[in-house]
């Protein structure tokens, strides 16, 4: 009986230090919009994504509607604001700009840098990462960026892996070794064709979307490592929208501190470590 008795004690002393903490964390109020966000309540937001960007936003091959992480996560933040809004496909070089002029009022994953911040506000949820893909099998024995000076590379154009190889292949020279020859490409589809058809030994983009070619392509193609880099990525707002950045970002806290980022990210197969706590940028 005395033992029974001392851990209900222990337990209600748990549950007494444990509720303020509970009562504290970030949690979804969408019946609030118009208490919270006025300036939301009854506005459509309008968010672009690029249905070509797998597992972040492509076509459901049986609905064909836009599905992917960046969907699922945007539609939760979206549903714990309470605010309505509409995804509409778009090319991704043209999201940003319409973001920038106010055209279009936000959109998920786009890498946070300090030249974009001056004309956009961010709020960051997630680290980059990024893949190195290559032939089954990876008949080169690549295991790092170490096992590059030599090879050739192929990276997107005007990303930050074409200048990273760029700078890669200079210190291989410097060092006596084979420079890396570095082939770009204008999208991510002709990147893994010059994979699949050898004339790359490898190809660097994200992370999850080299998990997902992979995946999809298994007797092609072979992740030979990964790399978790100091880039940040979350979704842009037009410069000085300070009630929707502030929504968003007390949106995304609450969603992850549900849990429902992790749940997105394993649904979709983008790894849950990249998760980055939810942070306003705007400088």
């Amino acid at each position: 009986m005395r033992s029974s008795v001392l851990r209900l004690a222990i337990a209600a002393s748990i549950a007494l230090v444990s509720a303020p903490v509970l009562a504290d964390a970030p949690k979804c109020e969408p019946e609030k919009i118009a208490e919270k966000y006025p300036e939301l309540a009854g506005k459509t937001l309008l968010m672009g994504a690029d249905g070509q960007t797998p597992p972040y936003a492509f076509l459901d091959p049986k609905t064909k509607t836009l599905v992917g992480s960046d969907i699922d996560l945007a539609k939760k933040v979206f549903d714990c604001i309470g605010v309505k809004y509409e995804i509409r496909p778009a090319a991704w070089s043209g999201i940003f700009p319409a973001v920038v002029a106010g055209q279009m009022d936000l959109m998920f994953y786009i890498y946070y840098n300090a030249k974009r911040v001056q004309q956009a506000d961010f709020v960051v949820y997630m680290k980059a990462g990024t893949g190195a893909i290559t032939q089954k099998g990876n008949p080169k024995n690549i295991k790092s960026n170490d096992d590059l000076c030599g090879k050739t590379v192929a990276v997107g154009l005007g990303t930050v892996e074409e200048a990273q190889m760029k700078e890669l292949g200079g210190k291989c020279v410097a060092s006596g070794k084979e420079t890396v020859t570095v082939m770009t490409y204008p999208d991510h589809a002709a990147g893994f064709r010059l994979v699949a058809n050898n004339r790359a030994d490898i190809m660097l983009t994200d992370l999850a979307l080299v998990d997902r070619t992979v995946a999809d392509n298994p007797t092609v193609y072979e992740r030979a490592y990964g790399i978790i880099s100091g880039f940040q990525i979350g979704a842009a707002v037009k410069k000085g929208n300070t009630a929707l950045a502030q929504a968003l970002l007390d949106g995304l806290k609450a969603v992850q501190a549900s849990g429902g980022q992790q749940e997105v990210f394993k649904k979709y197969g983008v790894d849950p470590a990249l998760e980055l706590p939810a942070e306003l940028k705007t400088n």
